[in-house]
């Protein structure tokens, strides 16, 4: 049995949030994913943490002083949460601050499928993002929720247009906050087709919505299929705002995140390189019950993080600055 994006949901609903300092400027056209100097800026997010703690038999939010002191420790940049309201991104503000941590990004759920709650599901999120836009955030990520996790009911193509029209109003009001919209899905959205998200993506103006390429979750969805990803980064790979990164073997994830495995991230990186773009680069590399047990958290996330910048050390500087 495998961790599943139902398990994201209620761990990260029950989760403490953070927020950090530093903007990403401009927007959905700014690719720059560097810090200081000539150190490639990476980020992290919440899930994977809670995947690993679980395993270790501890609780990522019993001290997350201590526990956000362990993500700078390995070397990251950025935490991208998951947050719930306004006051969740006020509330731990002042450890990402204090453990140098920046939130470029942030996770936020929504429901838009419905004529009756999208309304109140936008206005949620609007107030969440005002919150974190005043603390140096640029892109909201947010995944629509599935009608059933892991089960076969799908969404209606009413239900399918209703959200694809409420994804865009959103976008277009983040876009006027200064935010940039990155829709992210799972497995269930490739069902049938991808029906959900090819229509996420063509039913949605490209200034208004931008894709979080979550590499795996394409890759799994899609019958565990490299083919399929990078197809669809050639369909929709100038909408890529921000990657989640995540590698598996013989599909099962792995405890570190390396190049070479069931996903081909130095391919990916040339397709990214022959589109001119340079997407927030988020670690997610999380473990379930079929993942090896051999390494801490802070030992895998470490590792992570230095392969990441092996990987992506050859990315020329961008015209546009931070």
């Amino acid at each position: 049995m495998t961790h599943t994006p139902h398990s994201r949901r209620t761990f990260l609903q029950t989760a403490a949030l953070a927020a950090g300092a530093m903007a990403l400027s401009g927007g959905a056209t700014n690719r720059l994913a560097t810090a200081d100097g000539d150190t490639l800026h990476v980020a992290t997010n919440q899930y994977p943490w809670g995947t690993f703690y679980g395993r270790e038999g501890r609780n990522f939010d019993a001290s997350l002083d201590e526990a956000l002191g362990e993500v700078a420790s390995c070397g990251l940049n950025g935490y991208e949460p998951l947050a719930t309201s306004p006051a969740d991104v006020e509330k731990l503000a002042p450890l990402l601050k204090k453990h140098g941590l920046e939130m470029r990004s942030l996770y936020v759920n929504s429901t838009l499928h419905e004529e009756t709650g999208a309304e109140k599901s936008i206005q949620d999120v609007l107030a969440i993002a005002t919150k974190a836009h005043e603390i140096g955030t640029r892109i909201l990520v947010t995944n629509p929720s599935p009608i059933a996790w892991g089960g076969a009911e799908n969404k209606t193509d009413r239900q399918l247009e209703t959200q694809a029209a409420a994804l865009n109003r959103l976008g277009q009001k983040l876009r006027d906050l200064g935010l940039t919209l990155a829709y992210h899905n799972h497995d269930a959205e490739l069902r049938n087709g991808a029906r959900e998200f090819h229509h996420m993506m063509l039913a949605t103006d490209p200034q208004a919505v931008t894709l979080c390429l979550d590499a795996h979750w394409l890759y799994r969805g899609c019958g565990n299929s490299s083919v399929a990803l990078f197809d669809l980064v050639e369909l929709y790979g100038k909408r890529i705002s921000e990657v989640h990164l995540r590698q598996s073997k013989d599909n099962v994830w792995t405890e570190v995140f390396t190049a070479d495995g069931d996903l081909d991230y130095a391919r990916l990186l040339r397709q990214f390189q022959q589109l001119g773009i340079k997407p927030h680069l988020v670690l997610e590399q999380c473990v379930e019950a079929a993942t090896p047990k051999t390494l801490t958290a802070r030992e895998a996330h470490k590792q992570d993080t230095e392969n990441v910048r092996k990987l992506f050390a050859g990315w020329p500087d961008p015209k546009q600055k931070t």
